[in-house]
């Protein structure tokens, strides 16, 4: 054990850091650089509470003098999902202090507590369908809306998106309604188009490890929604943050969407066990698409529910007034009126969970 304000060095082999931190309480409160430090502190010091900050590099050498450091907690002071790290003075820059202090990362779009809803069609497929899709998920409380303009799809005879022109109704639907954009960058030529018109840069579950992606989409400094990839461990998930991370873009919001198994009954097995491993390790916020997740619509609102109830930070929904003339992922699109039902649900489990629902975007005009 460490005496109360006392620290130690742990030598830990991670895979960007050599060692980790534990701090003062008696060594029961630990920070880590990584999933592998985790188990490592955790067989070290029995009892430890241990959360990852990933990549809030580089870790510092000890400081003889205690006042020299302080820890960081969240804005909520949630010791269990930790975000402890060793602040020394003059050691981080004067920004980074400051990002840090008042908001957990990916929460420039998301205010801390606030459940966020992301809801929109799968494909922009033109500017009627798309304005009148937006206004619908508007007037009932979403905060983004979400629409592909660059389709990554399994045939490549089926609608590819619209690419720039997507973009550009996207950007009028925010002028419009108020709407922050989600859409999906495919590859480094598109991320350029991607970051100049979007608020919310998706990374899709096939690029995951796309690592030289990852790692462009870093050095952008926009906020970034990442996707799990198909088959991913909640390790490899983390780690592909981590490539974000390490190029200086700390606006990470990750995002279940399901994962392949042997079940037959959905597109995906929606993993919503993932959310508390997470929270417990990560000071990330994360969220569910149970569109993607079960490729169902009888099965998006009730798995939406059980995402909030599990403890997300919120949802991604498919939403389309035709679905059954969709372009792309018409079974899994909820209708308009089965959205304006789920959003009066979540506001009914949002306090239940201590969390709050923000709605009443004002629509100024009707759709053109």
């Amino acid at each position: 054990s460490v005496p109360p304000g006392k620290r130690k060095v742990l030598p830990v082999e991670t895979t960007r850091h050599a060692f980790a931190y534990v701090f003062a309480g008696g060594g029961k409160f630990c920070n880590a650089s990584g999933p592998l430090a985790v188990r490592a502190i955790r067989a070290a010091v029995p009892g430890a509470q241990v959360g990852i900050s990933l990549n809030l590099q580089p870790f510092w050498p000890a400081s003889d003098h205690e006042d020299d450091v302080r820890v960081a907690r969240l804005a909520d002071g949630n010791l269990n999902r930790l975000f402890l790290e060793p602040i020394l003075k003059g050691a981080y820059p004067a920004d980074m202090l400051e990002h840090y202090a008042g908001h957990r990362p990916g929460f420039s779009v998301i205010a801390d507590g606030d459940l966020a809803v992301i809801a929109g069609p799968c494909s922009i497929e033109n500017r009627d369908q798309a304005f009148a899709i937006a206004e619908q998920v508007a007037a009932a409380g979403a905060q983004f809306f979400r629409g592909g303009a660059f389709k990554p799809r399994t045939s490549p005879y089926t609608f590819q998106g619209l690419g720039l022109e997507a973009l550009r109704i996207m950007a009028e639907i925010r002028e419009r309604y108020g709407l922050r954009i989600v859409t999906e960058a495919l590859d480094n030529e598109s991320l350029d188009l991607v970051a100049e018109w979007a608020d919310v840069i998706q990374i899709g579950a096939r690029n995951m490890q796309n690592f030289s992606l990852l790692k462009r989409t870093g050095r952008l400094r926009k906020p970034v929604l990442l996707k799990r990839g198909l088959s991913a461990t909640l390790e490899e998930f983390l780690m592909a943050a981590e490539y974000i991370m390490s190029e200086g873009n700390y606006e990470v919001i990750l995002c279940e969407r399901g994962v392949r198994t042997f079940a037959d009954h959905t597109r995906y097995t929606l993993d919503l066990s993932v959310v508390p491993a997470i929270q417990r390790l990560s000071h990330l916020p994360i969220l569910v698409d149970p569109s993607h997740g079960t490729g169902k619509r009888d099965s998006v609102l009730p798995m939406a529910r059980a995402a909030v109830a599990a403890g997300a930070d919120g949802i991604l929904v498919e939403v389309h007034n035709q679905p059954d003339k969709a372009l792309s992922d018409g079974p899994q699109s909820i209708y308009p009126d089965q959205f304006v039902r789920l959003m009066d649900e979540l506001q009914q489990i949002a306090p239940v969970v201590a969390r709050h629902l923000p709605r009443g975007i004002h629509v100024t005009a009707a759709a053109g």
